[in-house]
C-alpha cells in the first residue's frame, strides 16, 4: 500500500507554488494597474518562504520518493536565490511603468522561475532536475522577450529559447546514456553504483549532463548567448539573470558532480578545469572592446563564473565553500551594479552606454562612489569584498595543486582591471555631457545596501556566510 509522502522537507517550495498561482489569480482579477501589488506580495511571497526554509526539518532528509532532497547545502543555497529575486523584483516595479510595460506577469513569472530554482537545488535525481530546470528556463524565455514590440528584445527570448533547447537537448542524453549504463536515474543510487568504477558510457553521459548545466551559467564554450541576451532583455530581467539563476545553477552544477559523480572526479576536473581557464580568458578579453555597459557585464558574468568554477575544480570541501562564499559576494557585487545600469535615464529614456556615465561624480557623486566600490570588488581589488571571494576560491585551487589554473585567475583578474577601471574613468574623468536623472528612492536604497555591504561593512557579514558556507558544504561532502 503506498504512502503519503512526508512533505515537510518540501514545504516552502509547495507553498511557493501555491503563492504564484495564487499571485496570477489576483493579477487576473485586478486587471490592468496591478503590477506593484503583486510585486510587493511577491517579495512577501519570497520571504514567507524564506522563513519556511529556516524552520525546516534539520539535517538531510529525502521526500518523493528520493526525488528531493533537504539539506544545508540547499538552504544556503535557495537563500541566495530568494534574496536575488526580491531584490530583482524590487528594482523593476519602476522600470517596468518607465518603460509602459507595467504587466503583472512579470513578478509571477519571477515567482514560478524561482520556484524552478528552488526544486533545481534540491533535487536528487535526474528527473527531479530536469523538471526543476524546465520551469525555470521556460519562464525565464518569456520575461527575456517581455517588450514584445521591440526587436532586440524578442530577438533576445528567441536566442535564449533556442539555445536553451538545445542545452536541454544535451542534458538529456547525457541523462539517457547515464541511466543506460548505470541503470538508475537517483543520485544515491547513482553514487553507489559509481563507487567501485564506471564505463565509458556513463562517462561521456555526465559530460554531456555537464555541458547541459554549463549553458545555464554561461561557462565557455556555451557562453554564446549571453551578450545578446544581457542587451536585448530589458535591463530589469537582465538584472535578474545576473544573479539568481547564475546561483541556483552553479550549485546545482556543485550537487551533481560531487554527489552521484563525486567518485569521478578524476573525469569531470578536466572538463571543469577547461571551462574554468577559459571562462576566465574569454571573460577579460572580451569585456576589452564593449561600449555597451550590458554587454560588458555579460563579458563580466563569464568571468566570474570562471573563477567560481576554479574553486570547483579543486574538488574538495573547501573549494565548495570557497564558490558558495563567492556566490553570495558576486550577488551583492552584480545586484548594486544592475541597480545603478537601471538608474542610468537621460530625460526620462534609458541609456547603457559607458559613455553615458560621463561626469556622474560630478552630478551624482554618493551613485558614482557606490559604482566605482562594486567595479573595485569586481576587479577583486583589496579590501573589497570581491578580493575575499576571489582568496576563498583560489586558495583551495593552490591547495589541490592546480597552480596554472591559478596563474590563469591572477592574469585574467588584471586583464579584468582595465575595464573596470574604465568605467571609474567614465565616471570621474570625462566632461558632463548630458546628466543622467535623479535614481528612484528604492534603487537609491539597494545601491546603498548592496555598496555598504561590498565595503565595508561586509567584515560584519563574512563570518556568518563563511560558516554558512562551511556547513552547506559538509552537509553535500557528508551525504557522499
Amino acid at each position: 500500500m503506498a504512502t503519503f509522502p512526508d512533505l515537510a522537507p518540501a514545504l516552502p517550495e509547495i507553498f511557493l507554488a501555491c503563492a504564484s498561482m495564487a499571485l496570477l489569480m489576483i493579477g487576473v482579477f485586478r486587471g490592468e494597474g496591478s503590477l506593484r501589488l503583486v510585486s510587493w506580495l511577491t517579495v512577501a511571497s519570497f520571504i514567507a518562504t524564506g522563513f519556511l526554509l529556516l524552520q525546516g526539518p534539520e539535517g538531510r532528509a529525502v521526500t518523493f520518493n528520493g526525488l528531493f532532497v533537504s539539506d544545508s547545502f540547499g538552504t544556503f543555497a535557495k537563500l541566495l536565490i530568494l534574496i536575488a529575486s526580491s531584490l530583482a523584483v524590487i528594482l523593476s516595479v519602476n522600470y517596468l511603468e518607465k518603460e509602459r510595460v507595467a504587466r503583472f506577469e512579470y513578478p509571477v513569472l519571477i515567482a514560478l522561475a524561482t520556484l524552478g530554482m528552488l526544486a533545481m537545488v534540491s533535487a536528487n535525481d535526474l528527473i527531479s532536475l530536469y523538471v526543476g530546470l524546465e520551469l525555470q528556463s521556460l519562464a525565464l524565455y518569456v520575461i527575456a522577450s517581455f517588450k514584445r514590440d521591440v526587436a532586440k528584445s524578442t530577438e533576445a527570448g528567441l536566442k535564449y529559447f533556442v539555445l536553451g533547447a538545445l542545452s536541454s537537448g544535451l542534458l538529456l542524453y547525457g541523462a539517457s546514456l547515464v541511466y543506460g549504463f548505470a541503470g538508475t536515474t537517483s543520485f544515491d543510487k547513482l553514487a553507489a553504483v559509481l563507487e567501485g568504477g564506471a564505463s565509458v558510457g556513463v562517462v561521456i553521459g555526465m559530460v554531456f549532463v555537464a555541458a547541459g548545466l554549463a549553458f545555464k551559467i554561461s561557462a565557455v564554450p556555451f557562453h554564446m548567448w549571453t551578450p545578446d541576451v544581457y542587451e536585448g532583455a530589458p535591463t530589469s530581467v537582465t538584472a535578474f539573470f545576473a544573479v539568481a539563476p547564475k546561483v541556483a545553477a552553479i550549485t546545482l552544477f556543485i550537487r551533481v558532480l560531487v554527489g552521484p559523480f563525486g567518485d569521478l572526479a578524476m573525469q569531470w576536473q578536466q572538463v571543469i578545469q577547461f571551462c574554468a581557464g577559459a571562462s576566465m580568458i574569454i571573460g577579460a578579453l572580451g569585456a576589452i572592446q564593449q561600449k555597451n555597459i550590458k554587454r560588458l557585464m555579460a563579458y563580466s558574468s563569464i568571468g566570474h563564473i570562471g573563477y567560481a568554477l576554479v574553486g570547483l575544480s579543486a574538488g574538495s570541501e573547501e573549494g565548495v565553500r570557497g564558490v558558495l562564499i563567492y556566490m553570495a559576494i558576486y550577488l551583492a557585487m552584480n545586484v548594486g551594479v544592475f541597480a545603478v545600469i537601471l538608474s542610468m535615464r537621460q530625460s526620462g529614456r534609458a541609456v547603457e552606454e559607458v559613455a553615458d556615465l560621463a561626469g556622474l561624480s560630478k552630478t551624482h557623486p554618493m551613485l558614482a562612489f557606490a559604482m566605482a566600490v562594486f567595479m573595485w570588488s569586481l576587479a577583486g581589488v583589496p579590501p573589497a569584498a570581491g578580493f575575499w571571494g576571489k582568496w576563498a576560491v583560489f586558495l583551495p585551487a593552490i591547495q589541490a595543486g592546480l597552480y596554472p589554473l591559478a596563474i590563469v585567475g591572477v592574469i585574467a583578474s588584471g586583464i579584468s582591471c582595465f575595464y573596470y577601471l574604465r568605467v571609474i574613468k567614465a565616471m570621474y574623468f570625462d566632461d558632463v555631457t548630458e546628466p543622467l536623472d535623479r535614481p528612484t528612492p528604492t534603487a537609491g536604497f539597494v545601491v546603498a545596501g548592496a555598496a555598504l555591504f561590498v565595503f565595508p561593512v561586509y567584515i560584519f557579514f563574512l563570518s556568518p556566510i563563511t560558516s554558512g558556507a562551511a556547513a552547506a558544504a559538509a552537509a553535500l561532502f557528508g551525504a557522499r
